[in-house]
């Protein structure tokens, strides 16, 4: 991370009382978690600053993925099944009562990474012994491990700021999923949905009650929601914005995105409460498509990029691995080679094009030494 620009690092080492005071200095008028590991001491600094706050009192159902489908559960809200695995046997006895395909991550997990699929209870006891002995991006070590239903249906994004309770949705994004290098459900890529376009209105009912049951008042969110046949039902939320170029994507397509209604929420909050319920508007179309590495190795080139660069609704294109750079099988949001994304105001030409990339990927697209 660049620390250019910034008034001051302060580092938290442990002593409550001296970042704070080391904060203070500045007045601020917000303070933001980064990413998801900030959440709960963003909660715990607005509080103690008097700012605006999400509070304590829920702060670990934000970032506990058991508690956090629990607090939804406890209000009435759609939840899928689940337990927090206190060892195999419990693992083994809930599973098998369940019948069907089930999904492990770790508890205070992100990024995609460490979720499993299991159809069998042989593959959910192997998954779980593997992440309880791991780590992910964010700790060295899962700490406990949560076992889930496996949701059937389209998921969705949904990105929203909130200022003393009111609510406003930022941009909706569809998810286009494959089976890929041993995992189900890899995101290929993702669209943005028009606000008046169906299922929308579900989604956003089902987003505000989350947030209500959460206590996520104040400031930005990020939900996964599967629309399952029986209606939406959360995957999981981040009280924070959403991560990748998700920002730069909306507002080229909306011409805003949640980081200015973020800074309304907190520097304008008449004008946010003026505007919280004006639908985005979609003006141009807009896809960002991941390309699937099938290979591990050194990258000699790849192979049909200039096709992709030729497409008509080609926006940019960018090269996570280099020629000459370590190449990974994809496996999750941290081992995507290459982002390409495209934008016009026609939706039919934005589908042909992504629909092209995804031809072209594959185990001919990739040239890997050795």
């Amino acid at each position: 991370m660049k620390l250019d620009g910034y008034i001051e690092n302060i580092t938290h080492t442990g002593n409550v009382d001296a970042t704070v005071e080391s904060i203070s200095r500045y007045s601020p008028v917000a303070v933001i978690p980064g990413s998801e590991v900030g959440v709960e001491f963003a909660d715990f600094l607005s509080e103690r600053l008097n700012l605006p706050s999400n509070g304590t009192a829920k702060s670990p159902a934000r970032r506990d993925k058991f508690r956090m489908i629990e607090t939804i559960r406890a209000a009435g809200l759609k939840a899928a099944a689940q337990i927090k695995i206190e060892n195999e046997n419990h693992l083994r006895e809930w599973h098998s009562k369940l019948g069907q395909r089930v999904v492990l991550k770790p508890i205070r997990g992100g990024n995609g990474g460490g979720i499993r699929f299991c159809d069998t209870v042989e593959q959910s006891v192997k998954a779980y012994q593997e992440l309880i002995n791991t780590g992910n991006v964010y700790t060295p070590q899962n700490d406990a491990i949560v076992a889930q239903e496996y949701l059937l249906g389209t998921e969705y994004m949904v990105n929203t700021v909130s200022c003393d309770g009111k609510h406003h949705i930022c941009d909706i994004w569809q998810t286009n999923r494959l089976s890929a290098n041993e995992v189900l459900d890899l995101c290929g890529s993702i669209s943005i949905l028009p606000r008046e376009r169906h299922p929308a209105d579900a989604l956003v009912k089902y987003a505000y009650e989350a947030l209500d049951a959460l206590d996520i008042r104040n400031g930005p969110a990020h939900l996964e929601i599967k629309m399952t046949p029986t209606g939406p039902c959360l995957i999981e939320v981040g009280a924070r914005t959403a991560g990748g170029d998700i920002q730069h994507h909306a507002r080229l397509c909306t011409g805003e995105s949640q980081l200015e209604w973020t800074v309304d929420a907190y520097l304008h909050r008449d004008r946010f409460k003026r505007r919280v319920n004006e639908p985005y508007k979609v003006l141009s179309y807009f896809t960002s498509v991941a390309l699937i590495s099938p290979y591990s190795g050194i990258l000699k080139r790849y192979v049909g990029l200039d096709e992709i660069l030729r497409l008509e609704s080609i926006h940019e294109i960018r090269q996570l691995v280099q020629p000459g750079e370590q190449l990974s099988r994809t496996v999750d949001d941290l081992t995507y080679p290459v982002i390409a994304t495209l934008m016009h105001p026609l939706e039919e030409i934005v589908r042909r094009d992504a629909e092209t990339i995804r031809y072209l990927d594959g185990t001919a697209f990739y040239q890997v030494e050795g």
